[in-house]
Formats: structure tokens, sequence, C-alpha cells
């Protein structure tokens, strides 16, 4: 699917490494987002770089995200520290006839920001949770306030950002090209859903559960 709307790069937010890996469309963007579960998300805690992988959702041109109140990286996030946000999704493992261009399928977005709280704190969780299990947010339980007041629901724009993909065969030297001495190719790597598992229940498995294994 293409759009219109392209990234624009900033010097930091421009594909140095592999050029040619680069995409420019949004939509692209947005689809690498869509498809990932987790995002880490790196930002300078008293002084020091501190990463974390965490659960997100995107809404338009934003991303959400949430921890606890009493955070260290969420308080160093709002004291308007810039934060770097990367999903990475694995597609596949190359197989070179040489080891040195043995490498990975795969789509990649990296962006830059600052991080604010949500407008609406509610909704930016909402959009989480649909995220992740699409489906939760009406059949279970609501947050309470005091679960909403525990948790810190920010948002992080995404005007600044890169995207790389990388399909397909190896990259070959000529000379190992010619000799053909060993097997090359790419092997893809599929993901699927397992049986859900019950948890001290004797409830069916609802439909937005089941779904997801088909």
């Amino acid at each position: 699917m293409s759009t219109d709307l392209q990234l624009s790069p900033t010097p930091r937010s421009t594909v140095i490494r592999g050029k040619k890996r680069a995409v420019q469309d949004r939509q692209v963007l947005y689809d690498i987002l869509d498809a990932g579960l987790v995002c880490h998300l790196a930002v300078e805690v008293d002084g020091a770089p501190f990463l974390i992988p965490t659960a997100y959702g995107r809404d338009g041109n934003r991303i959400f995200l949430h921890g606890s109140t009493g955070s260290r990286s969420i308080r160093s996030m709002l004291e308007g520290k810039q934060v770097c946000v990367a999903v990475t999704l694995v597609d596949g493992v190359v197989y070179s006839r040489s080891v040195f261009h043995h490498s990975m399928n795969y789509r990649s977005a990296i962006i830059h920001g600052t991080a604010k709280i949500a407008e609406d704190p509610e909704h930016a969780l909402k959009v989480i949770v649909e995220h992740v299990t699409p489906g939760s947010w009406d059949y279970a339980r609501q947050p309470s306030k005091k679960e909403l007041a525990q948790t810190a629901a920010l948002e992080i724009d995404l005007t600044e950002a890169s995207v790389k993909v990388r399909d397909g065969g190896p990259g070959e030297e000529p000379s190992d090209l010619e000799a053909n001495l060993v097997w090359a190719g790419h092997m893809p790597l599929v993901q699927s859903w397992g049986t859900p598992v019950p948890h001290e229940t004797d409830k069916p498995v609802p439909p937005h559960v089941s779904g997801r294994v088909r």
C-alpha cells in the first residue's frame, strides 16, 4: 500500500549505512508499527542510557506507550529529554556462499522525538490494549480510577522517523557465484499463534481470542 505522504529525513533520521534499504513511504512506517508488538524505548536516565522493551499502540501519526507514574524513565521523558523508539520485524535469515554476506531479511523503524502526557490517557491505553490484544478493551474490566492514577500514558509524534527494509536472497561476490561451491538462499521466518491456554476459568474462549489462531 502506498501513500503520497513521504518521510522527510532530518540529520539524525537520515539513513547512512545501507542507504539503498531506506524507504521514504510513511505508510510503510505505519505498516511496520501495526505489525509489531514490542518496541524498544531509549532515554537518558541519571546521565546513563536506559533501554526499555514495552508494548505500544499507534493512532494516526503518533504512538502511545505507558508505564508506572513512579518510573525513573517516565520521569526523565517528561522532563523533555529526547527519546528514540525502535521496532524491528525479522522476516527471515539469508544464507550466502560466504559467511561475510550472511544476513537477515527485516523491516525496521526508528522514531526520534519527545514524549508527552497523552491528551486522553484512557484513549491511549485503549489503543495499546487493542493493538496487542484486539477486542479486549470492551470484553474485560475497564481500568479503575486507582489504576489509571498509577499509569502514565505517553504519546510520541511520528514526524521524525526512518525506515529500512531488506528482502530477497543474498548478496554475493562474483568469484563465489562463479565457483558455486555451496548452497545459498534465504529462509523465511513464519510466526503463528498457538492454542489459547485458560487460567482458572471454565468460560469458553471468546471469539476475539480464538479468532487470532485462525
